[in-house]
């Protein structure tokens, strides 16, 4: 039987979404499979910016100034953060009770631990990963590419943890998440341009990375524009990056634009999961989008919540506005929804060995 387009559309996001995620799998008899899905409650982790009528950052809000809503249900804001300055913990618990099911955001990474300390430290400082385009469309304006990008490093603040990545065809990680810069800058400095753009399963791959840790994470993409190597659609990879609650960031040339598809695609994705795309005229406009970067995580508002007993398996809309008339004066941008996705466990509570389908 022949599957209409939108199942198989469903069916390639759910494979894709699995294959990001540890599975565990029961391997009982067929007389003794009792395995039930076991769900845990993780944090969902928003990074919120605030603008003004002029696109000026507006700083100095509490958690109290803000209301959250996961599918029209009010939630708690569990931590909240300012930029880079100490995370103040509002609730004590996970509100879940003992026996209770609940959905978690499973691809926001592993669940952070209930003590104030774990939880300060892992939300400390961002989790930044650059995604280099080394491809054949790189090769006018790849060292000043390189320089814009080396500059950003050293400039970011001394909490944050940088990864830097580079791909062609294929995903190439120059450096792994470290604190080092000089590490990181070697690896901007060691890249070389080469074969065809694979930039959405090099981008799958890095949200996938990035979904392995906890707290705050972003990705940066500097890419001139096309794909012509990729088997992933881009849709699926922005949803996942919802999902996982990690902002893109898309900075490309100039020539980029000269190809609708990839301008829209940029922006849509960018827009999708609350970062921002920019389209460069000259290497001085790549240090300023660099540098808007480099503002915009040191002006978000993070916060968590524990999600409330919510049905719904599906896609969840996530709703944050201000209180009061400061609704109508300033402007919020975030990400708008997650999908959930449950981790699966034998019916004596013990996660089996895990798997990994998606490949490296």
């Amino acid at each position: 039987m022949r599957r209409k387009p939108m199942e198989k559309r469903c069916l390639l996001i759910v494979t894709l979404l699995l294959g990001l995620l540890p599975l565990s799998i029961s391997r009982t008899s067929a007389q003794q499979d009792t395995t039930r899905f076991r769900v845990v409650v993780n944090l969902v982790q928003l990074n919120v910016a605030v603008t003004d009528n002029k696109g000026n950052y507006v700083p100095g809000l509490h958690s109290l100034d803000f209301a959250v809503t996961e599918d029209g249900i009010p939630e708690n804001i569990a931590t909240f953060e300012e930029g880079n300055g100490p995370t103040t913990r509002l609730v004590d618990e996970s509100p879940s009770t003992p026996g209770q099911i609940r959905m978690q955001d499973s691809v926001s990474g592993p669940s952070l631990q209930d003590s104030p300390e774990t939880l300060s430290s892992a939300l400390a400082g961002a989790n930044v990963f650059i995604l280099f385009d080394t491809s054949n469309y790189m090769y006018r304006g790849f060292v000043f590419a390189q320089d814009a990008i080396a500059d950003f490093v050293r400039s970011l603040e001394s909490a944050d943890k940088i990864a830097f990545y580079s791909y062609s065809r294929d995903l190439y990680r120059s450096a792994a998440l470290t604190s080092d810069r000089s590490e990181v800058v070697r690896g901007v400095r060691t890249s070389v341009a080469g074969d065809d753009a694979a930039l959405y399963n090099s981008l799958l791959l890095t949200v996938r990375d990035a979904s392995q840790h906890p707290g705050r994470k972003m990705i940066i993409v500097f890419s001139n524009g096309p794909d012509n190597a990729s088997m992933v659609p881009p849709e699926d990879v922005a949803e996942l990056a919802q999902s996982a609650g990690i902002p893109i960031y898309m900075i490309s040339t100039t020539e980029a634009q000269l190809e609708p598809v990839s301008t829209a695609v940029f922006e849509r994705m960018s827009a999708a999961t609350g970062g921002k795309a920019y389209f460069a005229k000259s290497w001085r406009d790549e240090k300023k989008a660099f540098a808007s970067i480099r503002d915009d995580l040191a002006h978000l508002y993070s916060f968590s919540y524990y999600p409330k007993a919510n049905p719904n398996r599906g896609w969840r809309s996530i709703k944050v506005q201000l209180v009061g008339e400061r609704s109508k004066k300033y402007h919020i941008r975030t990400r708008n929804g997650y999908r959930p996705i449950p981790n699966r466990f034998s019916a004596g509570n013990e996660p089996a060995s895990a798997s990994e389908s998606v490949p490296n």
